[in-house]
């Protein structure tokens, strides 16, 4: 090869690794200046912001069923556990809106492993061509409520038959026995007695229901407890006397709590008719206050047939005996310690009980002290004999 040849492939040779150069310079220069494509997110910011407030439940779940965004409260409510929705029908459901893109709603029941099922309305809706949306709003204490109303007007309803139907055949009665006076009185009297236990039942009823409606209490004031625990007593004089049951009071006197008379004189009263309903005759029951730590109890002491163990959590349900053959003797209407639980629960207090078989029962109702400035009654305070 002579020297011409040589100089001419060297030459190309050059002239190629200076354009090799010369590209990859270039596409370095045009990579560096692109700019990163960036992978637009799973849930959309706008999305993930709004979750963020609801207070429902909310889920968002992709094509494969997994969840990609969840509310705090869905995580409280356990619909979800990891990355994946607990419930196989609220998976069924995202399933048939994913298939024709339509929302559905629906009911369900939520199991639970560490609590009790909830009821649940869920909504579903596509989100995208890809996400779904669950939405679950919490149904459990509308039911529950729903349950409870059902149950109380299936009470009212057998409570008030009973002296309807007492009444209905007394008069009968007395139409029948019209030639014989003293027929005619002794059946007019017992007409007179179911006519009051109808009233006594009316009454606790609307007072029950205005009691349920949790509402504050509308200017609350000092109550005067021994002006009270007075008006108790007086109220049951006549069946203590009947039954020569004495009532008797003590503990520290001049104490005042903070809420509604009307309230609380009902519920003081409701304790101690009860105490003398179910005392035995020539027995005592005792009515007792006492302040202490801001509060003020004031507990009811019978001597009465007492309150089995499998009873004492249900004693203050509405309608709820723990002797149902013995309420016709002592007119009760099932009603009284509802009553009184409620009136603490408005109050900001409570009411508890403890009862043996054969000894007696002692119930304390602890409510709200009230301390009176100086110069205003109530500011002595002194042990009742």
């Amino acid at each position: 090869m002579d020297s011409t040849t040589q100089a001419f492939l060297a030459a190309l040779l050059g002239a190629v690794v200076a354009g090799a150069a010369v590209f990859a310079w270039a596409m370095s220069e045009r990579s560096r200046s692109r700019v990163p494509e960036v992978e637009a997110p799973k849930v959309p910011p706008e999305v993930a912001a709004v979750l963020s407030v609801l207070r429902s439940s909310a889920v968002v779940v992709d094509e494969d069923d997994t969840v990609l965004k969840a509310s705090a409260p869905a995580y409280a409510l356990g619909l979800v556990r990891g990355t994946s929705l607990v419930s196989p029908d609220l998976s069924e459901l995202v399933h048939n809106v994913r298939r024709d893109g339509q929302i559905r709603e629906t009911e369900l029941v939520i199991s639970r492993a560490n609590g009790a099922s909830r009821h649940v309305s869920a909504r579903v809706a596509p989100l995208g061509t890809r996400l779904a949306l669950v939405l679950v709003e919490d149904r459990t204490r509308e039911r529950r409520v729903e349950a409870v109303r059902r149950d109380f007007v299936a009470n009212v309803s057998h409570e008030l038959k009973t002296p309807v139907g007492a009444i209905r055949v007394l008069a009968d009665a007395v139409t029948e026995a019209s030639d014989d006076p003293e027929a005619v009185r002794r059946f007019s009297t017992r007409m007179i007695t179911e006519s009051e236990r109808l009233t006594e039942l009316v009454q606790q009823i609307i007072e029950l229901s205005r009691l349920q409606g949790d509402e504050p209490l509308e200017a609350p004031v000092a109550v005067d407890v021994d002006k009270v625990i007075v008006a108790a007593v007086d109220s049951s004089t006549v069946d203590a006397d009947a039954k020569s049951i004495n009532v008797v009071s003590s503990g520290t006197a001049g104490l005042h709590v903070f809420g509604n008379e009307e309230q609380v004189s009902t519920a003081v009263a409701n304790l101690v008719s009860n105490a003398v309903a179910y005392s035995e005759p020539g027995s005592t029951v005792t009515v007792s206050t006492r302040a202490t730590d801001g509060s003020v109890e004031i507990s009811v002491v019978d001597q009465g047939i007492g309150i089995p163990s499998t009873d004492i959590d249900r004693i203050f349900e509405r309608f709820y005996r723990v002797d149902p053959a013995r309420h016709r003797s002592t007119g009760g209407t099932g009603l009284g310690l509802s009553i009184v639980k409620h009136v603490a629960a408005t109050h900001g207090g409570e009411v508890k009980v403890w009862s043996q078989e054969g000894q007696g029962s002692t119930f304390t109702l602890t409510l709200p002290q009230h301390l009176p400035t100086a110069g205003q009654p109530g500011t002595s305070k002194e042990e009742r004999p």
